[in-house]
């Protein structure tokens, strides 16, 4: 376990390094070209359902960062960036970068349990972002933006609440911690050209540690 708990926080540490500041919405709508979005996948479809492996799902600003931040971590199978948590169907890009749509840019994360923790998972979605500034990261701003959790099953709930609870009390954050913790929504998978954005176009994580 202790091997394991290493190779996670090595992975926090390298994402650290190489996170600079976020693209920031003008580039973000510069790359967007009016693409419409290839499929919406609700959980069983886009991630998930497969031997024993299980999902977990996250908002911590752009999503860019997130995901690269999640394909660092052992154990991890793949992972999916998308939109969830909002009242629209078969969102777009564009229509999320609104803010009219209610959803978060998120990362879906199948991952191997006999590998890595959904606990520690936690403590990496905890890591690489700041969860105490409500509908931001850095200069990201907007309720697409929001940190959230999005747990699958009641186990989940209750390890990102305790979780939560540790953190409030460590003093690690001088100012409370926003992240939502809620119910998955359906999820829609983002345009192609946002999937591993930075193996494809290269750059650093665009995401704030």
């Amino acid at each position: 376990m202790m091997a394991k708990t290493s190779m996670v926080l090595l992975a926090v540490a390298l994402t650290r390094i190489f996170m600079g500041g976020c693209a920031g919405t003008k580039e973000h709508n510069k790359m967007s070209g009016g693409n419409e979005q290839k499929a919406a996948f609700d959980d069983a479809k886009s991630i998930g359902g497969v031997g024993n492996y299980q999902k977990a799902t996250f908002a911590a600003g752009c999503f860019w960062g997130v995901e690269a931040a999640f394909r660092k971590v052992p154990g991890v199978v793949s992972t999916v960036v998308g939109y969830t948590g909002g009242h629209k169907e078969k969102p777009t890009y564009r229509q999320v970068c609104s803010g009219r749509t209610g959803h978060a840019e998120a990362v879906q994360v199948r991952y191997d349990p006999t590998k890595v923790s959904y606990e520690q998972l936690l403590e990496v979605f905890w890591g690489i972002h700041d969860p105490t500034t409500l509908n931001r990261q850095g200069p990201d701003v907007g309720s697409q933006y929001r940190s959230a959790i999005f747990y699958h099953n009641e186990k989940q709930r209750a390890a990102a609440e305790a979780l939560k609870k540790r953190l409030e009390k460590s003093g690690k954050f001088n100012k409370p911690i926003v992240t939502e913790i809620v119910p998955a929504a359906k999820f829609y998978r983002a345009e192609e050209y946002h999937q591993r954005y930075f193996e494809k176009h290269g750059g650093v994580a665009c995401h704030l540690p």
